[in-house]
């Protein structure tokens, strides 16, 4: 449809998503937003589910640009940092952004193909290549959790997450759990915290940094796999 195309209106869906939140995101409510008919949307998208698809495909582009801005350091767990953080900054820019765009469908292979460059900065610091596709996915499953966490409490209506009603709750016997309750921060002083405890885990599983490409035993299969050198 003249005027119209794949990139406005999803631009338009990440607006109202943002503006109003998922329930309102209709079909509906994108063409009356973008000023046509409902039936126009439907020559450049079949369904809402392929509308979410591109949706978390324009989030993560924005996601592996940031992140391939920053120069490689001589730290992987810097490395990985930076990518949590890129990952964590774009989902809270939308609203309910880890719960809807994570575990979608991307459709700029590009997205995929810069996993690429992790693999091999990984694997050249001494992880497995299972290994390093674990380093990822963990770290990757760790933002979506504590974001979808973060973004229910910050965007919920005021008083759903009160201490002193949970406390009251509660009753006797839970003592530790109250008290803990009360020593939990928010935003990032407790995400950086948590991810460097992911990370100092990770750090103590490996990597082994192989020198040579000998054999290192795979962790997930408990069989030996060579070392594998991807390129740059």
């Amino acid at each position: 449809m003249k005027g119209i195309t794949r990139e406005r209106i999803v631009a338009a869906a990440l607006e109202l998503l943002n503006d109003e939140g998922m329930d309102a995101l209709t079909v509906r409510a994108l063409a009356s937003r973008l000023g046509v008919r409902a039936s126009a949307l439907y020559w450049h998208l079949r369904n809402k589910q392929e509308l979410l698809d591109e949706m978390s495909t324009v989030v993560m582009r924005r996601v592996t640009d940031a992140v391939s801005a920053i120069p490689p350091s001589e730290s992987w767990r810097d490395d990985v940092a930076a990518y949590a953080r890129v990952l964590r900054a774009e989902y809270l820019r939308h609203r309910e952004g880890a719960r809807i765009f994570s575990g979608r469908r991307v459709s700029d292979p590009e997205i995929v193909r810069a996993k690429e460059s992790w693999l091999a900065r990984l694997t050249a610091a001494g992880f497995t290549l299972a290994e390093a596709d674990d380093v990822l996915d963990l770290i990757t499953a760790f933002v979506v959790g504590i974001v979808i966490e973060e973004q229910e409490r910050t965007q919920s209506s005021p008083g759903r997450y009160s201490l002193a009603e949970r406390d009251a709750w509660l009753g006797e016997g839970a003592e530790l759990v109250k008290a803990a309750g009360h020593l939990r921060d928010q935003g990032d002083a407790r995400f950086e915290r948590q991810l460097g405890i992911v990370l100092d885990g990770l750090d103590r599983a490996g990597p082994r940094s192989p020198s040579s490409p000998s054999e290192v035993t795979d962790t997930r299969t408990g069989t030996g796999t060579a070392a594998v050198d991807l390129p740059t």
